[in-house]
């Protein structure tokens, strides 16, 4: 037997020996005394964001289409605000003596409506131009003599004629019968080919 061959033989029967002097300890394993942990931390899992509770909106007015008419003053309010009596001007007091004599007596949005058609007759080209030419244009109102108007009694019909004229000028209520240029009183019926617009208290306007 060479030198290694014997070397190793040696060295089998040694270790069995060993295992075979301490079979109680025959497969154990001496580890050394201290491994240190391997601890994997795995990174923590964010919890989901819960999103604040929003607090309930307040619920927002619904305005009317027509927020400016909403807030508009009535009519009759208007006219009380400027029944002063006093004109302001020529074409004022015309206006007010075509409302005076034609509707002083009807619901103050039937003389609106009569204001209206005068202002309406000086912007269509068909008629003069002025209020005062309009009022004066001959065949056209009853109570014009020879182009005069007849004087009025400074009353308190006079004083609304007054307020109705400045209100429909200043263009402060939208006109009761739309591009009306003709009126008469319901008593009569003068078989007119035109648009009917509308009918407030004792007169019906056409277009």
């Amino acid at each position: 037997m060479s030198g290694t061959a014997g070397f190793a033989a040696a060295l089998v029967l040694a270790v069995f020996g060993t295992f075979h002097a301490t079979p109680s300890r025959a497969w154990q394993i001496n580890l050394p005394a201290a491994i240190p942990a391997v601890v994997t931390t795995l990174p923590a899992t964010p919890a989901p964001a819960v999103p604040a509770e929003r607090e309930p909106a307040l619920e927002q007015p619904v305005l009317p289409q027509d927020e400016a008419s909403a807030t508009r003053p009535t009519l009759s309010r208007m006219v009380a605000e400027r029944g002063t009596g006093s004109a302001a001007g020529a074409e004022q007091a015309c206006l007010a003596t075509a409302v005076y004599f034609e509707a002083k007596g009807e619901p103050l949005k039937g003389q609106l409506g009569v204001a209206h058609v005068i202002l309406n007759r000086t912007r269509s080209g068909r008629f003069p131009r002025s209020v005062c030419g309009v009022v004066r244009q001959p065949g056209q109102f009853s109570f014009v003599h020879g182009g005069r108007l007849p004087a009025v009694s400074h009353g308190a019909q006079w004083k609304t004629a007054l307020a109705i004229a400045a209100i429909a000028l200043a263009g402060e209520a939208p006109a009761p019968a739309p591009k009306a240029l003709f009126f008469h009183a319901r008593s009569v019926s003068p078989g007119w080919h035109l648009t009917r617009v509308a009918a407030i208290g004792n007169h019906v306007f056409y277009r």
